[in-house]
This record gives structure tokens, C-alpha cells and sequence, in this order.
């Protein structure tokens, strides 16, 4: 699970270097077998885009998703939220989560959570 920083810190420029780096790691994992799934939220003030883990099946797919998403800005780095959102939501047995395959999460942020204290539980 990818959880992406679109805050003003994060300018269009470097939105569009993140989804770079997405694509090229995608092309890395064994996505087409089954065996690995990707799905991504984005946020800043609120939660934006969420892709589930079963919505793609195919690298191909998933990269053609990442090249779509928009940056959206937003003043703040509400990573307690997004991380929240990611438990509750994100990483349930209906949208793809598997109980017997070990979940991981990657933030990639320009700064610290309005609430640093709410972020780091969100991890737990």
C-alpha cells in the first residue's frame, strides 16, 4: 500500500517524480502472477484517490491508474488521517487484503502530520 503526500509541499513537479518512481517500481513487483498487490491512497488536508488492492490485476493496469492521478494540493500533511483511512477502509478482506500475506505500507511525504502523535498510532 502506497500513501501519497499531495500537500502544497508537494508541487505539481514533484507529484508527477513520485508517480515516476510508482510506475518504475510497479514494473518490479509480481503483479501479473497474483502474488503481489498494489493499491494507493493519496492525501493532504483530507483522503483523496484510494486504489483497492484488488482492483488491479495486471502491472500494466496499475501504472496506467498511477499516470491518471492528479495533484490535488491541500495545506496540510494529514498523514493520521490517510494512515486511519488505510486501516479502517483500504486494508479489508473486501477490497483485496488477504489475512495470510503480511501487509506493508509506504508513506512517501514532504513533511510531518498536523498530528505527529495520531500518525504515529495510525502505524501501530
Amino acid at each position: 500500500m502506497f500513501v501519497l503526500d499531495q500537500s502544497t509541499s508537494v508541487a505539481p513537479t514533484k507529484f508527477l517524480v513520485v508517480k515516476s518512481f510508482l510506475s518504475q517500481l510497479i514494473t518490479r513487483l509480481d503483479i501479473n502472477s497474483g502474488n503481489t498487490r498494489v493499491g494507493l491512497v493519496t492525501y493532504s488536508t483530507a483522503v483523496g484517490t484510494s486504489i483497492h488492492l484488488n482492483q488491479y490485476s495486471t502491472a500494466v493496469s496499475l501504472q496506467l491508474a498511477v499516470s491518471h492521478l492528479t495533484y490535488s494540493g491541500g495545506h496540510y500533511f494529514n498523514t493520521a488521517a490517510a494512515l486511519a483511512y488505510v486501516r479502517s477502509t483500504v486494508l479489508g478482506a473486501a477490497v483485496g487484503d488477504r489475512d495470510d500475506v503480511p501487509n506493508v505500507v509506504v508513506v512517501l511525504t514532504a513533511g510531518r502530520s498536523i498530528d505527529s502523535t495520531a500518525a504515529l498510532v495510525g502505524c501501530l
